[in-house]
């Protein structure tokens, strides 16, 4: 069957793929109460032994949840040793925006467990992560009725007495009004666009802040703060980076450079720290150009370039075509779960490192199997069957990273179905 025939059968079918397409990384662990995630007094108990949740270097002993492997670290706390749980998310039944997050926890001298809550007001989209505070409270910036609470555990460098929790519970606070969703909320109503120096992340077999493991030539990013800090392979929090004409919408992995406390992409009364520095403008970036700080990030270290996000070697060198440490420009998209839609092969083709048929070939697809798509782009003009197309999809791959595969091998329209551009 030619492809103009194939695309008029499956035409009106692809609204229903994009229907029942799977749910991303980011929501499919959204889960109700179970046997073990029990009801406590007004708010509940968090099961820290669901195999729904997300863990990373988890150990569970003694009832509780610890650092299992004292040698797994991150670029950016190099001096801990590093563990991470994310539970499912949980549906509230109704519309909150405060919380109180208790937890049972032994936290030795020089170790630290940091407490993070989003929310989803809307499927598919996520608020930025908020640190809990003084006494486990917490306020997001829109209402929500999906709740998701991280754990990260930082311990002694040779693993001496790491910290463990033993049990958490959370409280939905008394109903207050809803403030209104803003660039504050979930990183930005709208897309907004600065122009930032970059450096390549390499570190190779290094641990990510979500817990991957770095790949040769992996698509990701890091910024300087948690609040937008992604699920292992989710794609929930992104960023559009152009360099000379080309441009890659990456995840964003990792916590870096310099600090870790630092979302300058939001204005500065939500900031978490530098609120007088303008909205925009990293910590890092004042620190080296006009010595704010005395020129020092937050760990007092002596910043010696002015760099405001970390790019990943296959993001840096294929999608970007840099070949040293650069300024470029980076959108912050509003999140939306990483927008992901499904598409379907017609015939068996290679997902390749960039939009282009000598890119390397990462995965394949494989005829009227259906595969999970962020978006499309233009790139190279491929001939199939008589037919040419330049659009190429970007497919998340089960490896962490993305892939393109072009849009001439995909059942459905010119894009395959995806109607957002990268």
């Amino acid at each position: 069957m030619r492809p103009t025939v194939r695309r008029l059968i499956t035409g009106l079918c692809v609204l229903l793929v994009a229907a029942t397409a799977p749910p991303t990384a980011a929501t499919a662990r959204t889960v109700t109460t179970g046997a073990a995630d029990r009801q406590a007094g007004g708010g509940w108990h968090i099961d820290l032994t669901s195999e729904k949740s997300d863990q990373r270097n988890i150990a569970h002993r003694a009832g509780g949840i610890t650092v299992d492997d004292a040698r797994t670290r991150t670029p950016s706390e190099p001096r801990n040793s590093f563990a991470v749980y994310t539970s499912p998310g949980r549906s509230l039944g109704r519309q909150a925006t405060a919380f109180t997050v208790r937890q049972q926890a032994e936290v030795p001298a020089g170790t630290r467990v940091l407490t993070e809550v989003r929310g989803s007001g809307h499927p598919g989209t996520w608020t930025e992560w908020r640190t809990t505070g003084r006494g486990g409270k917490v306020r997001l910036p829109e209402a929500v009725s999906v709740l998701q609470v991280r754990l990260t555990l930082l311990g002694h460098r040779d693993g001496r007495g790491g910290p463990s929790v033993s049990d958490l519970v959370v409280h939905a606070d008394a109903e207050q009004p809803a403030p209104s969703l803003t660039a504050a909320g979930a990183a930005g109503a709208t897309a907004v666009t600065y122009r930032l120096f970059a450096t390549r992340e390499g570190l190779v077999g290094h641990t990510t802040a979500n817990g991957h493991v770095i790949q040769p030539r992996d698509h990701f990013v890091a910024l300087p703060s948690r609040r937008m800090l992604a699920s292992n392979g989710g794609q929930e929090y992104r960023v559009r980076l152009c360099y000379k004409g080309r441009c890659e919408t990456a995840p964003v992995w990792d916590v870096g450079p310099w600090n870790t406390r630092d979302d300058y992409w939001n204005p500065p009364a939500t900031r978490e720290m530098w609120r007088d520095l303008p909205q925009g403008v990293p910590e890092a970036q004042a620190a080296y150009q006009n010595g704010y700080n005395g020129g020092l990030d937050e760990f007092g270290r002596r910043v010696a370039n002015p760099a405001g996000i970390d790019v990943a070697d296959g993001t840096f060198w294929d999608g970007l075509g840099m070949t040293g440490n650069d300024w470029v420009d980076v959108t912050f998209q509003p999140t939306d779960g990483g927008g992901t839609t499904s598409v379907t092969a017609w015939a068996e083709a290679n997902v390749r490192s960039c939009a282009s048929t000598g890119c390397t070939a990462l995965s394949k697809v494989y005829a009227n199997q259906s595969y999970p798509a962020n978006c499309w782009k233009t790139g190279q003009t491929v001939t199939a069957e008589g037919y040419t197309s330049d659009k190429w999809v970007e497919l998340p791959l089960n490896a962490g990273g993305v892939g393109y595969v072009s849009a001439i091998y995909l059942k459905g329209d010119a894009t395959g179905g995806v109607t957002r551009q990268c």
